[in-house]
């Protein structure tokens, strides 16, 4: 039996680096269509069981989608968890080469342990995504701006209250456009989450954008993938305090705002907000579990297909 094929590519603006199973050099292509195209011709005789990437803010995108198109398995995955890996083989430095080789390990300890690659997404989803991100960019503009202007000299208020005039006509022309996606593509998904008091327009078209996963695992599961799930910190006799780490921060931040505004107006929210103060927990941690039990709803709410009720909301 042959060797299994692994492939490991660590991705730049401009090229990026390959390092394959049996090959003991990594090769360099351009990172454009020229090179993806070049890369997916290379790679299709060798039949890899799984080839692997990290983010890199978006630089990799286009040759995932590439190499998936052409038919190979491919796994994009958080930088973090590749250089924690390349660290724990005793990798300290740090070039492209040693990324890609390292990448290629990982790929073949993951594909040992059954790892399933994510999904990936498709032009509606992307699109989606690019406008929930820049919304979230010009949304921190907009705050450095109303900084600025409560210390600025008079004479430069005038240029802040112009730009300010702009993100505002900018967020607002944004706000229209994630209304129509999500109404062309997402409308009875949105539908389903906005019939949950505490949850808004914002908070939907983010979980539509940065969760797709919502509705198709458990509850252990989706909590753990966003990082609303504790993680324990027990060695021999120490019992430590349990903190999230992890996940997605994005997706933590619009389910703060929704936990916040369901501890007000959402009957269920509400009253399992006042239940643990009573016990005595600090309000932080009280949020944090109505944020963890927003998120279980949500998830119920997308796999069942069922809108908001009462019953449901208390039963999860």
């Amino acid at each position: 039996m042959s060797e299994p094929v692994y492939v490991g590519i660590d991705v730049a603006k401009r090229t990026f680096e390959v390092a394959t199973t049996g090959q003991a050099q990594t090769f360099s292509l351009g990172n454009d269509e020229a090179g993806h195209a070049q890369l997916c011709q290379l790679l299709a005789p060798l039949s890899p069981r799984l080839v692997l990437l990290e983010a890199t803010g978006g630089y990799e995108q286009y040759l995932a989608l590439a190499l998936s198109a052409a038919g190979l398995r491919v796994s994009v995955i958080n930088p973090r968890q590749a250089r924690d890996f390349a660290r724990c083989m005793g990798k300290l430095a740090k070039t492209d080469r040693i990324d890609a080789q390292a990448l290629r390990g990982f790929a073949a300890l993951l594909d040992a342990q059954g790892h399933e690659p994510r999904m990936l997404a498709d032009e509606q989803q992307r699109a989606l995504t690019a406008l929930v991100v820049r919304r979230r960019q010009l949304v921190a503009m907009l705050v450095a701006e109303r900084q600025r202007l409560a210390l600025a000299h008079p004479k430069a208020k005038p240029s802040i209250l112009r730009i300010m005039a702009t993100i505002a006509e900018q967020l607002n022309d944004l706000d229209g456009q994630l209304k129509e996606h999500v109404l062309a593509h997402h409308a009875d998904l949105a539908a389903l989450l906005t019939s949950v008091k505490g949850v808004g327009p914002t908070t939907a078209s983010t979980l539509l954008a940065q969760l797709p996963e919502l509705g198709q695992l458990n509850r252990k599961q989706i909590t753990s993938l966003v990082g609303l799930a504790p993680i324990n910190r027990d060695s021999g006799t120490l019992r430590g305090q349990r903190h999230i780490f992890g996940g997605r921060a994005d997706v933590r931040r619009v389910l703060f705002v929704a936990a916040l505004v369901g501890t007000r107006f959402n009957r269920v929210l509400k009253a399992f907000y006042a239940r643990l103060l009573a016990a005595g927990k600090p309000k932080k941690v009280a949020l944090l579990a109505c944020m963890h039990k927003l998120l279980v709803i949500l998830n119920a709410i997308a796999r069942t297909k069922s809108p908001w009720r009462n019953e449901l909301a208390q039963a999860v």
